[in-house]
């Protein structure tokens, strides 16, 4: 089994010491900043010119500094911002500035396990990656929780890069809920392979093809839309609390037996063998190559594929009957 590390397990004295740069100040970069300070942390911000988000960062008390001098003031470099510019952020303003004995770390392990980024022996490579959105991870840490993380060593020219690595996931909030020890291969694999099967790729398709069914089926798209994506969140959410088990023990036997036996004629054997596909093109590199190519060209067909799902018609019914629930943003 793999090993967990909580707060109680980690020292830290190897990173109190030291200035830490959280590249971005989005989703991610926001929280890992804010939760770093607040842990007692020496924490600064590298941004852009001209980001929006400077503003938003210099009110809540971190010094901001453009991406190249941001890492010449660091000691440890922290990747909070996309996939799609990590590699020529990397080149152009960070690879020119950095020091032996500097600290690359990383939320998501995809531009270093896929060779986006190269960096230099005489650095660290290390990896945090909390298992939620950026706002969760903020939201959780507020309450005095955290989030799951995950650590992985890539390179350890230090000799100390674990410890480092382990006290940066715990100003996080990560040692409130557990760290557990992975590597940069297994995270970026499982992480694509999680997304595009079950928690966006193959949730969103079960609730459009879902929705469709019924729609085609002579149900009104309201009574549609209830069924197949506004419950969601209620299984989801018990299934989180105390997984399948919970989850059925808190819903009708009659839901409980259709769970059991049209379950697996939905997903089916085919569809197995769909997801073995995708994870076979994640681990042959296929899924990278592509995406990669993707944003070289210029996103055209990713931007093709959004403004078609925004036209489906679970998401046109959707938007109107939300726009009639504003107590939605409590629930969150």
């Amino acid at each position: 089994m793999a090993k967990l590390f909580y707060d109680k397990d980690i020292d830290e004295s190897s990173l109190v010491d030291k200035t830490i740069a959280v590249l971005g100040f989005g989703s991610q970069g926001h929280a890992h900043a804010l939760n770093l300070k607040e842990s007692g942390f020496n924490v600064i911000v590298g941004l852009y010119e001209g980001s929006k988000s400077k503003e938003k960062a210099e009110s809540a008390g971190l010094s901001v500094y453009s991406n190249s001098d941001a890492t010449k003031k660091a000691d440890l470099i922290s990747f909070c911002l996309p996939d799609t510019v990590q590699a020529k952020v990397y080149k152009d303003e960070v690879e020119p500035n950095l020091s032996p004995g500097n600290i690359l770390l990383f939320a998501h392990g995809f531009t270093i396990f896929y060779d986006q980024i190269s960096p230099p022996d005489d650095v660290d490579v290390v990896m945090i990656a909390p298992k939620a959105p950026g706002h969760r991870v903020r939201a959780v840490y507020e309450r005095g929780l955290g989030v799951p993380c995950l650590i992985a060593v890539d390179k350890d020219f230090s000799g100390n890069a674990h410890s480092i690595a382990l006290a940066y996931g715990k100003g996080v909030g990560g040692g409130r809920a557990g760290i557990l020890e992975t590597t940069f291969k297994e995270e970026t694999e499982t992480d694509l392979f999680g997304e595009q099967a079950v928690l966006c790729g193959g949730v969103s398709e079960l609730v459009k093809t879902a929705f469709d069914v019924l729609v085609e089926g002579g149900y009104e798209p309201e009574s549609a839309y209830f069924e197949v994506l506004h419950e969601l969140k209620l299984i989801v959410d018990l299934m989180y609390q105390g997984g399948l088990e919970h989850m059925r023990y808190s819903i009708s036997e009659t839901a409980e037996y259709g769970d059991y036996s049209r379950g697996p004629v939905v997903i089916d054997e085919n569809v197995k063998k769909n997801m073995q596909k995708v994870l076979e093109q994640i681990q042959s590199g296929e899924f990278a190559r592509e995406w990669i190519a993707e944003n070289d060209e210029g996103l055209h067909r990713f931007k093709q594929m959004r403004e078609q799902n925004k036209e489906h018609g679970v998401e046109k019914v959707g938007k109107e009957l939300r726009s009639m629930m504003p107590w939605l943003e409590s629930t969150t």
